[in-house]
């Protein structure tokens, strides 16, 4: 893009966005409050002397916004919040002088632009993200039964998993001597069958979503990977976005917050725990999937089914992790005795390095 005559900086909230405005020629600099209706921030910005470069913080209000002044010929940065240089004296902090800041930090180039998803990334990240918090509300919907039953006194020990059918047949037929106790175990047994039907539901419309999305031929190779299936897939896909965008292993490792944190000076180096930056969600993903190499290498049938007429190269790239993460487990776990939480963080980081491989084979 030709070099900016009018710099924008937005601060954005729900009800009203404030707008500064840099001529990059004289300098000078004009502010105006909007209301928080896209139109009038698009309206403002395609009014101005172009060409037109704003930048605006990534936050709740998404990314429809820089979606729509793309699509306006206004070329748009969403800056990542984190890495937004702010002096460490500053104690004013007004909408006013955040949009400036930003329209000035927009000038020198010291913004750390975050990528904008396409609008169906962002429906299969929504849809990926729905299913994660049903998830956690089903965790929470069987802790409260669980913990009612353990104040009554009620233990499930016929040897079989908790929430296994067996459990499930057992918690049916369990009559707890309170009336109003019992109205409240009805009462928590429908939350927790509610929230079964949603998540269903859920992985349902995300298996369906799979090939109209832009990641419809990346998923089946994914799933080639011990550990990773559908659901798994499609999380790292949307969370991660275009993977084409790092040159290398460790830069994927580094924006899933999987490398060590790192505190040096001098002669010494120190490294401490993982930097758990960015996406959580995928970060927990792989952790997940690591533990499936604790056993060492071995073929499988269900995996030789998830393999069955993908590519060759993918295929290898797949039995290569199972035999290199089966060996990290060996050596960190057995060999060096620690423990089994680090090893799966540990085994995760070269998970990640495989995924790469796959998604740019």
């Amino acid at each position: 893009m030709a070099k900016a005559r009018t710099l924008v900086g937005l601060d954005v909230h729900a009800s009203k966005v404030v707008a500064a405005m840099l001529d990059a020629e004289t300098g000078e600099i004009h502010f105006s409050r909007l209301p928080g209706e896209m139109d009038r921030t698009l309206a403002l910005c395609a009014g101005l002397e172009p060409p037109v470069r704003a930048a605006y913080e990534a936050g709740p209000t998404g990314f429809g916004l820089a979606r729509a002044l793309g699509a306006a010929g206004v070329d748009c940065l969403v800056a990542a919040p984190g890495k937004i240089p702010r002096a460490a004296q500053a104690r004013v902090k007004t909408d006013r002088r955040d949009a400036e800041h930003l329209v000035r930090l927009l000038l020198a180039g010291k913004l750390e632009a975050v990528r904008v998803p396409s609008g169906a990334e962002e429906a299969l990240r929504d849809l990926v993200r729905a299913r994660e918090d049903v998830r956690g509300d089903l965790m929470r919907a069987r802790h409260r039964v669980s913990k009612l039953l353990l104040r009554h006194d009620r233990r499930f020990s016929d040897g079989q998993k908790a929430w296994s059918q067996g459990h499930r047949d057992w918690l049916a037929r369990v009559e707890l001597d309170d009336p109003v106790a019992q109205l409240v175990l009805c009462d928590y047994l429908a939350a927790v069958e509610a929230q079964v039907i949603r998540r269903d539901e859920l992985e349902r419309r995300i298996a369906e979503s799979v090939p109209g999305s832009p990641w419809s031929e990346l998923v089946p190779r994914l799933r080639c990977l011990r550990g990773i299936d559908t659901l798994s897939a499609v999380g790292l896909c949307a969370e991660v976005g275009d993977f084409e965008r790092f040159a290398r292993p460790g830069e994927l490792m580094s924006y899933l917050g999987l490398v060590p944190s790192e505190h040096s000076t001098g002669d010494k180096r120190r490294l401490g725990a993982i930097t758990k930056s960015g996406s959580r969600h995928a970060r927990r993903l792989l952790v997940e999937a690591s533990w499936h190499y604790r056993l060492g290498a071995r073929p499988s049938r269900e995996l030789a089914k998830r393999q069955a007429g993908q590519p060759e190269h993918v295929v290898a790239i797949a039995w290569k992790a199972q035999q290199r993460l089966g060996r990290t487990w060996r050596r960190l776990a057995e060999e060096r005795g620690k423990r089994r939480t680090l090893v799966a963080v540990a085994v995760a980081r070269e998970l990640a390095g495989f995924v790469w491989a796959i998604a740019r084979a």
